[in-house]
C-alpha cells in the first residue's frame, strides 16, 4: 500500500503541490516520528515508514548531507557552490521542513507527557505502541513486494528472503533484549552514544529511547530536554550529526541499489522490536506473565492496530483520488492540445 509521498520517491516523479491539507498531515507525521522518539521501545524511524515518509525523509537526508559536505570541500578549494546548490535542490523542503517542526514542537512539549504516561501506565502503553507497531510490519512487507510488481515480475516473497527477513527478527529480538546499564553522561560518553541512538531513527524497527535506556542513558536525556540544558543537549547534537551523516548515506544507497532486500530485512528488524513492547515487564525490562487486569493493554494494542489500518486505508483512498483527478485534468489538456492544433 503506497502512499503519495512513496509513490513519488518510487516513480522518481516530482513532489505534488503542498497544499495546505498536505502540510498540515506533515507536520501531524512530524509530530508522531517525534513522540515515538521519547518512548523506549519504539521507534521514530517505525512510524516514518507506517506514515509512508520514511524514504522521502532517508533520500532528502542524504542530499542535504551531501550538499553540506560538497559546499565545505569545494569552498575551500574555490570550487564555488554550484555542485552543493544541486544537492540541495534535491532536498525535498516542502516536506521535511513541517515534517522536522512537528518534530522538534513533539520533542518539547510530549517529553513529559509521555514520561508521565509511561510511569503511571506502562502496560496500557506498552500495548497501544504494540498494536502501532505490529500492524506497521504491512509497510515494509508490501513495499517489498511492489518493488517486484513493477518490474512486472512475482512480488511474492521468496524462501530465501523468509530466512533473511527471521534473522533480522532474531538479531534485533536479541538486541533490544539486552539489560539496561548505567554511563555517566560525560561528553566522551555522550557523542558516541547518541551516535548510535540516532541511527535507530533511520532504521525502523530500533528505537533511540530503548539503547539510550540501555546505557542509563534515557532518563538523564530526557532531563535535558525538560530541563532545557544546552550543554547536554549540545554535546547530544553533535553525537546525532556524526550518526545521521555515517548511516544515512549507507542506507540510501541501499534502498536505491537494493530496495527489495533492505526492505525485507526492515521488515525483520520492525518484528523483532516487538519483543520490547511486551506489555508485562518487571522492573529491569524483563518479559514476564501477564498480571492484573489484561483489559486495559488488549483494548489498547486493537487501538493502535487500528489507527494504523485506518490511517494506511485513508492514504490510499486520497492517492487513488489524486490519480483519478490528475487523470481527468491530463485527458482535459491532451483535448485542448489536439483542438489548438487542428
Amino acid at each position: 500500500m503506497t502512499t503519495p509521498h512513496t509513490a513519488d520517491i518510487e516513480a522518481g516523479e516530482p513532489t505534488p503541490r503542498r497544499t495546505p491539507a498536505l502540510v498540515a498531515l506533515d507536520l501531524l507525521r512530524g509530530g508522531l516520528i517525534g513522540t515515538a522518539e521519547t518512548v523506549p521501545g519504539v521507534s521514530g524511524g517505525t512510524i516514518a515508514l507506517m506514515t509512508g515518509v520514511y524514504e522521502t525523509l532517508l533520500t532528502s537526508a542524504g542530499h542535504l548531507i551531501a550538499g553540506i559536505r560538497t559546499s565545505v570541500t569545494d569552498g575551500l578549494r574555490g570550487k564555488g557552490l554550484t555542485r552543493a546548490g544541486r544537492e540541495f535542490s534535491r532536498v525535498r523542503w516542502g516536506i521535511i521542513v513541517p515534517i522536522g517542526i512537528g518534530m522538534v514542537i513533539a520533542l518539547v512539549t510530549m517529553a513529559r507527557v509521555m514520561e508521565d504516561l509511561i510511569t503511571e501506565h506502562p502496560e496500557t502503553m506498552r500495548g497501544l505502541f504494540l498494536g502501532l507497531v505490529l500492524a506497521s510490519l504491512a509497510v515494509p512487507y508490501r513495499h517489498a513486494i511492489a518493488s517486484e510488481d513493477r518490474r512486472g515480475r512475482d512480488g511474492s516473497w521468496r524462501a530465501r528472503e523468509w530466512v533473511i527477513a527471521v534473522i533480522a527478527t532474531l538479531a534485533t529480538a536479541v538486541i533490544v533484549s539486552l539489560p539496561g546499564g548505567s554511563l555517566e553522561p560525560t561528553p566522551l560518553v555522550l557523542v558516541p552514544a547518541a551516535a548510535i541512538a540516532v541511527s535507530a531513527l533511520v532504521l525502523p524497527g530500533l528505537s533511540g529511547s530503548f539503547l539510550l535506556l540501555t546505557f542509563g542513558l534515557y532518563e538523564p536525556t530526557l532531563a535535558a530536554v525538560n530541563d532545557r540544558d544546552l550543554g547536554y543537549l549540545a554535546w547530544f547534537a553533535l553525537g546525532c550529526a556524526i550518526g545521521l551523516v555515517s548511516i544515512v548515506k549507507a542506507l540510501q544507497w541501499l534502498l536505491e541499489h537494493h530496495r527489495r532486500v533492505t526492505l525485507v530485512v526492515l521488515t525483520g528488524v520492525m518484528a523483532g522490536s516487538l519483543v520490547a513492547l511486551w506489555p508485562w515487564q518487571d522492573a529491569d525490562g524483563a518479559r514476564i506473565a501477564p498480571t492484573g487486569s489484561i483489559a486495559a493493554p488488549l483494548i489498547a494494542l486493537l487501538v493502535g492496530a487500528g489507527i494504523v489500518v485506518l490511517t494506511l486505508l485513508a492514504e490510499h483512498r486520497f492517492l487513488l483520488r489524486r490519480a483519478a483527478i490528475e487523470e481527468v485534468a491530463q485527458a482535459a489538456d491532451s483535448a485542448a492540445d489536439a483542438a489548438d492544433g487542428s
